[in-house]
Parts: structure tokens; sequence; C-alpha cells
């Protein structure tokens, strides 16, 4: 089960840290990645994490800006965002993959947090 939180209302310009907490003790057995839907629009990727968190993939909308960072002893991943843009306003998804391969497509994702809004003021 995964639990998404740190959303809420924010400027532009202006930072927020997304978590998302995972139960089970299998928590560094999996790739993990952020997707985010805005309304009207389809889902998409924006980053993902390897298992051990030595690598990581970023949508090109967001590198520079975003970081995403895992504490295995925590079985939580994290996106820091900062500099955030009235377009980086959706409901963000943390998931989770059993494969080894850090994919940036949904399909591959095997577990789905409930998504956390995110709203970015002009």
């Amino acid at each position: 089960q995964l639990q998404a939180s740190g959303g809420g209302l924010v400027q532009a310009g202006g930072s927020l840290r997304l978590s998302c907490a995972a139960s089970g003790r299998t928590f560094s057995y999996y790739v993990m990645g952020w997707f985010r839907q805005a309304p009207g629009k389809e889902r998409e990727f924006v980053a993902a994490i390897s298992r051990s968190g030595a690598s990581t993939y970023y949508a090109d909308s967001v590198k520079g800006r975003f970081t995403i960072s895992r504490d295995n002893a925590k079985n939580t991943v994290y996106l820091q965002m900062n500099s955030l843009k009235p377009e980086d306003a959706a409901v963000y998804y943390c998931a989770a993959d059993m494969t080894i391969a850090v994919r940036t497509t949904e399909a591959p994702y095997d577990y789905w947090g409930q998504g956390t809004q995110v709203t970015v003021s002009s």
C-alpha cells in the first residue's frame, strides 16, 4: 500500500515536498516513480528512482527543478519540487514497480498511491 502526502497550495516559484510511504518489508525491491495528472489531461511521468536510489530519471519539464529521493529504511520516497510553475498543478501519484529496470511509462508500475493535490497560484 502506498500513501502519498505533502500536496497543497503554493505560489509560483515556491516549493513543496511530497512523500510516499509504503507498507511492507520489501520497499527496497521496488523501483519508485511519481506521475501527475492535470484536469483534462492524461497522466504523465514526472520522475523515477532505482531500487538503491543510485539512478534517477526525470521528465524534461521538471528536470533541474524536481528531485526524487528515497529512504529505504523509512520505506519512503520523496519528490522535492522547487521553482513551481502553474503548469505543475496536478494530482501527483506515487507508484511502485517490481521490475529491475526503471521505467518512465505507467504500464509497468504495479501499485499506485491515492494521489495528492498540488495547486500552484500565479
